[in-house]
């Protein structure tokens, strides 16, 4: 008997496309336009903002991290299921490990190109794999072609030039052992602690800290790319369920549906990918008890941005829905860096970062019009 993953790469041709009439078109849902629009709003504010809370505590290597905010995006997951009625696709879960891999490398990013650059950079990559397995119908996914192909494209282009433009952006990020913040500019209380720790270990600088910047840039922009590509392919096993009505008939239309199969496979990844970590540090990991709430509340604004992206998806179609998703959130993310951080000064850093602004912006608009 084959299994799901089985069933899916071998009902792919060459090309890697859906055959046959097996496809269900994102015109096929009855959720009005303008929600997956609103989803997609929901969703852009989300991802830019949630890492704020995070941002002024120390993190370390990021792995207990990681793990704390995954337990997060579990929780919205269960609650999520409960209120929609039990589902679960277990190809769901292959999706929820391809973003878990994606994601070990996200404390590393804001360490070294910081966090409005790096969301940019992994936005970027994020939209052009989910736009072209989208639009190309990549691993039995069916091919969504807007009404005005030409113009998505133009819109597309033109996001991925911001993100060239966002590279000439230089960020002042600062160590955690070098930032003096009161508490008051803080999202939550800006303390931190390692378990059991004494005052050597905690003042210790993580790998990233001690690279020169030439290193961290480097590093930063390599790891921003490697999210990009896992993040940009992670909802299509749940996709694929959706489009596949030949393997599965029965497969809801509804994209919250497939929320806890998703959050459920990113939480056991965490956590296998975490057990690793403490087996290689012989059960000393580095664990910071007053990141527990804030890596949870991160976890739990990443899910609410998920979950209106899941909706995004099958009513925009991914064409549409992932420009605007994962573009939108550079814009907020560099106002966080800007207005509340410090990170961005100067007037050749404004520059480009207006006119970063105005690329995602106007892709933004142009891919949504596409769709019309």
């Amino acid at each position: 008997m084959a299994t799901t993953t089985e069933v899916w790469i071998n009902s792919t041709n060459s090309t890697g496309n859906c055959t046959g009439n097996c496809c269900q078109s994102a015109e096929s849902n009855d959720t009005p336009m303008y929600v997956g629009f609103i989803c997609a709003a929901v969703s852009v504010v989300l991802f830019g903002s949630n890492f704020i809370p995070v941002k002024k505590f120390k993190t370390g290597d990021g792995m207990f991290f990681q793990w704390i905010l995954c337990a997060g995006i579990w929780f919205v997951g269960l609650i999520v299921n409960i209120i929609q009625g039990f589902h679960f696709y277990y190809l769901s879960l292959l999706g929820g490990a391809l973003w878990a891999t994606g994601n070990i490398c996200v404390v590393p990013v804001i360490q070294t190109i910081g966090l409005a650059l790096g969301l940019l950079v992994w936005g970027t990559t994020n939209l052009l794999t989910g736009w072209a397995s989208g639009s190309f119908g990549w691993f039995g996914t069916c091919k969504e072609t807007p009404k005005n192909p030409a113009m998505n494209y133009i819109g597309v282009s033109i996001a991925v030039l911001s993100a060239l433009s966002s590279m000439n952006i230089k960020s002042n990020v600062k160590s955690t052992h070098e930032e003096n913040v009161p508490e008051t500019e803080s999202l939550l209380k800006n303390n931190y602690g390692v378990n059991n720790s004494d005052d050597e270990e905690d003042n210790e600088r993580s790998y990233c800290e001690r690279l020169s910047p030439r290193r961290k840039r480097i590093l930063g922009f390599t790891l921003s790319l490697i999210s990009g590509v896992f993040y940009g392919i992670n909802f299509t096993p749940n996709i694929y369920v959706q489009d596949r009505k030949d393997q599965y008939p029965n497969a809801s239309e509804n994209g919250l549906d497939y929320v806890f199969g998703h959050f459920t496979g990113i939480f056991l990844t965490s956590t296998v990918y975490f057990m690793i970590y403490c087996i290689f540090k012989k059960n000393k990991p580095k664990v910071y008890p007053k990141v527990i709430l804030p890596a949870f509340a991160s976890g739990v604004m990443w899910a609410g941005a998920t979950a209106s992206w899941f909706v995004a998806n099958k009513t925009l179609g991914e064409p549409v829905a992932f420009p605007i998703i994962t573009t939108g959130p550079g814009l907020v993310a560099s106002l966080w860096g800007l207005l509340v951080f410090g990170e961005i000064r100067g007037k050749r850093n404004y520059l480009f970062l207006v006119l970063s602004a105005t690329m995602i912006i106007t892709g933004g608009i142009l891919c949504g019009v596409s769709k019309s």
